[in-house]
C-alpha cells in the first residue's frame, strides 16, 4: 500500500504545482516550501533542545496554542519549531512569538521526512487533532523520538477503523504513535476497538485558549457605543450564503444591533455584504464614536478583532454552516452568547454538546432563524439561561493542556 501511498502524495503534488499559476493559495504553499532544507538548516540553532509542534492549519494552532504557551512557560529549555501543512495557518501565525521557528510542512515523502528529523532532532513531537503523514510518523517511530496526538477525535467513519486494506494499513500508523490525548469518549472506545489502549480522555485544548482569550480581551469603545442598551448580535466569520440569511433577519428588525465581522474582509466582499443590507450601516474603518449609534449595523473590515467583539454580544451567529463546516463557536460561549450557525456542525463535538444543552442553535433557513431571533429578543429569562448553558460548558471544560503536560513531562 505504501506506493499507492507515494502515488498519491505524488499526484498531489503535481495538482498544486499546476495550480500555483493561477491560484493565490496554491502558490502560497508551493514557495513555502522551496529550499525549505536550506532555509531549515540555517535556522537551526547547534546543540539547542527542540520540540515540535505540527498543526494542519489555523483552528489546529488554536488547539495546539495552549500546549505551546505551556512548554515555553515551564520548561524554557526548549526550542519550538511550529510547522503547518496549510498557507491559511502558516501566513497568519509565521511571526508568532513563542515558536523559535515556525515553517511549511515539507510535503510528505520518506527522503523528506528523513532530512526533515535529521536537521531538527527533536525530543518530542505534538501533532495537532487530526494529521496523520505516513512518512513523518514512521521516521518518528525509527528515531524513538516520542509523538503524542493532542486533542484528537475518531469517527467511526475514518479509515482506520475499517476492515479494507487501507483501513489495516492506516491502523499501521496508530501503533507507531505513543500516546493519544483524545477529546471524548467515544474516540476512546474507537481506539479501543482496534485494540489500541495509549490512550487519555483529556479534552479539548481549544477551552484553555478560549478561556485565555475571554481573560485578556480588548476593549472596544466604539463597539460599546454602537450597541448602547440595545441587544447586540456578533455574527463572526460569515460567509456569503450566512450574510445572505442574516440580512434578511436583520432588515426587519430595526431594534436590533449587529456586528458582522466576516471572514474574508477583501473590499469586494466588503461592497457585497453592504449591497445585502437595507438599514444604516458603516464600516469600521470609518466609523466614529459620537455618530455611531445611529447605525444598526458595524461591518469589520479588518482582522484580528473578533474574539474581543464577544464580549459586548448577547447573542452570536457563527459561520460556515453552510459550507464545510462552523467555525470556532467557543469564543463566543466563553462569553456566555448562545451561538446560532448554519446546518453542518454534526463533526463539532462543541456544537453537538451545546445543542443538546440548550446553548447552541442549528438553522437551516430564514424561517428557523427569525423564530430563534425572535424568541431570544422577546424573552430575556429564555436569553439568560441559554447564556449561563454556554459558560458553563467551557467552564467545566478547561485544564485539558495542564493535564497533557504532566503526563508527558512528569513520567
Amino acid at each position: 500500500m505504501n506506493i499507492f501511498y507515494q502515488a498519491g502524495i505524488f499526484i498531489y503534488a503535481l495538482f498544486i504545482n499546476a495550480a500555483s499559476l493561477f491560484n493565490e493559495k496554491a502558490r502560497q504553499f508551493v514557495k513555502g516550501r522551496k529550499n525549505w532544507r536550506k532555509k531549515l538548516a540555517e535556522k537551526m540553532e547547534p546543540n539547542a533542545r527542540y520540540i515540535w509542534v505540527h498543526c494542519a492549519s489555523l483552528g489546529e494552532f488554536e488547539q495546539g496554542r495552549p500546549v505551546i504557551e505551556e512548554i515555553r512557560k515551564q520548561f524554557p529549555e526548549y526550542r519550538i519549531l511550529l510547522t503547518f501543512f496549510s498557507p491559511s495557518g502558516y501566513e497568519i501565525r509565521k511571526n508568532y512569538e513563542l515558536a523559535d521557528m515556525v515553517m511549511y510542512l515539507p510535503v510528505d515523502t520518506r527522503s523528506n521526512a528523513k532530512k526533515f528529523l535529521q536537521l531538527v532532532q527533536p525530543e518530542k513531537a505534538f501533532f495537532i487533532k487530526y494529521e496523520y503523514w505516513y512518512f513523518y510518523i514512521d521516521e518518528l517511530k525509527r528515531r524513538n523520538i516520542p509523538l503524542y496526538m493532542v486533542s484528537a477525535i475518531f469517527r467511526e467513519n475514518q479509515h482506520f477503523f475499517k476492515k479494507s486494506l487501507w483501513g489495516k494499513w492506516y491502523r499501521q500508523m496508530l501503533l507507531k504513535i505513543d500516546h493519544f490525548f483524545v477529546q471524548n469518549e467515544k474516540s476512546a472506545q474507537l481506539l479501543q476497538s482496534i485494540e489500541l489502549n495509549n490512550y487519555t480522555v483529556s479534552g479539548d485544548t481549544r477551552f484553555d485558549r478560549v478561556a485565555t482569550i475571554a481573560k485578556s480581551a480588548k476593549e472596544i469603545s466604539l463597539v460599546e457605543k454602537f450597541k448602547g442598551n440595545q441587544h447586540l448580535l456578533v455574527a463572526g466569520s460569515t460567509w456569503k450564503p450566512d450574510e445572505e440569511l442574516l440580512a434578511a433577519v436583520i432588515n426587519n428588525h430595526p431594534n436590533l444591533k449587529v456586528v458582522f465581522a466576516p471572514h474574508e474582509v477583501t473590499p469586494a466582499n466588503i461592497n457585497r455584504l453592504e449591497q445585502l443590507l437595507k438599514t444604516p450601516h458603516i464600516r469600521f474603518s470609518k466609523a466614529g464614536e459620537n455618530e455611531i449609534h445611529r447605525f444598526q449595523v458595524l461591518i469589520i473590515d479588518s482582522v484580528g478583532l473578533l474574539s474581543s467583539l464577544y464580549r459586548y454580544g448577547n447573542l452570536a451567529y457563527i459561520g460556515g454552516g453552510f459550507g464545510v463546516g462552523i467555525h470556532n463557536i467557543l469564543e463566543a460561549a466563553t462569553f456566555g452568547l448562545p451561538v446560532i450557525f448554519g446546518p453542518n456542525y454534526e463533526k463539532f463535538k462543541e456544537a453537538v454538546d451545546l445543542k443538546k444543552l440548550g446553548g447552541a442553535f442549528p438553522v437551516q433557513n430564514f424561517k428557523q432563524l427569525k423564530y430563534i431571533m425572535n424568541k431570544f429578543l422577546a424573552d430575556n429569562s429564555k436569553l439568560a439561561e441559554a447564556s449561563t448553558v454556554c459558560k458553563n460548558y467551557v467552564e467545566k471544560n478547561v485544564g485539558a493542556t495542564n493535564f497533557i503536560i504532566k503526563k508527558v513531562f512528569n513520567n
